[in-house]
């Protein structure tokens, strides 16, 4: 699924026109990247947790030339699904 097709599925739950339920959409979306930019869990019952995962800065390899390289640490988002989507999917 897409995010013009979960529009589209927004739109016929809700009865919203779709430029509503894309602006819906949006607003969760937005909501969501705002959070974990402020280092906050986004916590949904039922569904699932977002969250922020700081990855340390680690040597590598370039596979081409077999060169050293440094990957520099980061943040990476984390979903950690709840227990009514795992009951749901089993």
């Amino acid at each position: 699924m897409n995010k013009n097709e979960l529009t589209n599925v927004v739109a016929d739950k809700t009865g919203l026109s779709k430029t509503q339920a894309g602006e819906a959409v949006d607003a969760v979306f937005d909501a969501i990247t705002s959070a974990l930019k402020s280092n906050d869990e986004v916590r949904l019952v039922g569904f699932g947790t977002f969250a922020v995962s700081q990855r340390k800065a680690t040597k590598g390899r370039n596979p081409a030339t077999g060169a050293e390289i440094d990957i520099p640490a980061s943040n990476q988002p984390k979903f950690k699904p709840g227990k009514g989507l795992k009951d749901a999917l089993n």
